[in-house]
């Protein structure tokens, strides 16, 4: 096995954790694609057709980044929920991941949502829709960031389809 060979396998492992990512808060998302793309434009030998994949990967990557911070911040602003019990959320939820396997990191984010709702709204019922709001506005973002991140790893293996056929 060359070392070309070694670098494409190593970048597809990559794209792979990039795409999960994107869900998955804990692992590096379209940052590590982006990334994965230009090593395997510099070394994995694929020339021409990995520098084309890279500029049309990179661009899916940084629309999927733009588009869920915008999407998620222009929720959140309308629902006028402040940065500041998103931040409580995310701290709840890296507590959470270390007291419930799997699932601790979601339900520690709704979980610290909602009380940082609830001490700032001091209501239930308007801290429960906001953080729902937050929430489904935090989902939409994910989605779309996958979504992207998927097309750039499909730019990927067709890249990978190209090279491979052509050489």
């Amino acid at each position: 096995m060359n070392s070309e060979t070694v670098v494409t396998i190593l970048c597809g492992l990559a794209i792979l954790v990039g795409v999960a990512g994107t869900i998955i808060p804990v692992l590096p998302g379209s940052i590590l694609i982006g990334l994965s793309l230009l090593a395997w434009a510099i070394w994995g030998g694929a020339g021409t057709a990995g520098w084309v994949v890279f500029g049309i990967g990179l661009v899916f990557v940084l629309a999927g980044m733009a588009a869920s911070a915008v999407l998620t911040g222009r929720k959140l602003k309308e629902h006028r929920i402040p940065s500041r019990s998103v931040v409580i959320g995310l701290v709840a939820g890296v507590a959470g991941m270390f007291i419930i396997p799997v699932v601790g990191l979601f339900v520690g984010f709704a979980a610290g949502l909602l009380l940082s709702e609830l001490l700032r709204t001091r209501n239930f019922g308007t801290a429960t829709s906001t953080s729902w709001a937050a929430l489904k506005a935090t989902g939409l973002g994910m989605l779309v960031e996958f979504g992207l991140a998927c097309l750039a790893a499909s730019t990927w293996v067709i890249g990978l389809w190209v090279s491979v056929a052509t050489s």
